[in-house]
């Protein structure tokens, strides 16, 4: 297990994950990366990308389902999803936009696609909940496209858009719309134009996670391709250098959790006896109170 309270200078990049092809959902084609078991991607659970011009790869949605003892959390670049859950909530995040929901003690809810033709790209990211934290009651918000603040990155154009969680930008902190996920979850969109390096503060002790969905970057690995998540090791500041084509990163970093962690389907808790009390309570119609 790395030690993120020790290191110091730029974070080492640890290892690779090629993200897999899979299906979720009503049949949704999705490339997915899956850190269930690995302490390096904590507080993160899961990343799934949306990329398809064809809508026969995304329009059967996610018809409803439950979830228990995770947030997630959705951002869109092209085309909109439409949420709807058993609290009445309802709202469509479109590109540019975000979406977090805390399932909590128990949620049942939809996601559907509320556009044809155009194409889909998007991503949703899984954030485990602490124990103590598992059975709150469930939240949810949508983050319209505006209210994401873009801040430059150099002079050439590269940029950072704020998803969620607090970023250092020179001697100040900025605070994404969204400052309430669990353990300090913190997710940015990143821009850089080709050939560029970038350099961004991360708390000590946080894990740092980069996906890469557009272009490629350059490290001590070789070159990184598209669909391709990077865990780092422990230091005061991430470093990215793009190739001559440019990159488009999800930049990740959160406060990891060291519980154990038990995944069944739509549930994750932190014993086998609490995902078969969720399976429990699901069947008999308790799961959400």
């Amino acid at each position: 297990m790395v030690d993120f309270e020790k290191g110091s200078g730029a974070r080492p990049l640890i290892c690779s994950i090629e993200s897999t092809a899979s299906a979720d959902g009503a049949g949704v084609n999705i490339q997915r990366v899956a850190g269930f078991d690995s302490p390096e991607f904590s507080p993160f659970l899961m990343l799934d990308e949306i990329r398809s011009d064809n809508a026969d790869d995304y329009m059967a949605g996610f018809p409803p389902h439950p979830h228990r003892g995770i947030e997630t959390l959705t951002y869109m670049l092209n085309g909109a999803f439409e949420h709807r859950d058993h609290l009445g909530n309802r709202g469509a995040v479109s590109a540019g936009g975000a979406q977090w929901m805390r399932a909590g003690r128990g949620i049942v809810h939809s996601e559907m696609p509320v556009q044809g033709d155009g194409g889909m790209h998007g991503f949703q990211l899984w954030i485990n909940m602490p124990a103590a934290d598992k059975m709150r009651p469930p939240e949810w918000r949508d983050i319209q496209s505006a209210e994401i603040p873009e801040l430059a990155l150099d002079s050439a154009g590269s940029l950072i858009r704020l998803i969620a969680g607090r970023w250092t930008f020179g001697d100040g902190e900025v605070a994404a719309p969204l400052t309430d996920a669990s353990s300090e979850a913190a997710a940015a969109d990143i821009r850089l134009r080709g050939d560029s390096e970038v350099e961004l503060p991360l708390p000590m002790e946080h894990s740092a996670l980069v996906y890469v969905y557009r272009g490629g970057l350059i490290t001590g690995l070789g070159p990184i391709v598209r669909g391709t998540m990077l865990l780092y090791g422990p230091g005061e500041s991430l470093q990215l250098h793009s190739n001559s084509e440019g990159a488009g990163l999800l930049c990740l970093h959160g406060r990891p959790l060291r519980e154990p962690v038990y995944h069944y389907g739509p549930f994750v808790m932190n014993s086998r006896e609490e995902i078969e009390q969720a399976l429990r309570d699901y069947n008999n119609g308790t799961l959400t109170g």
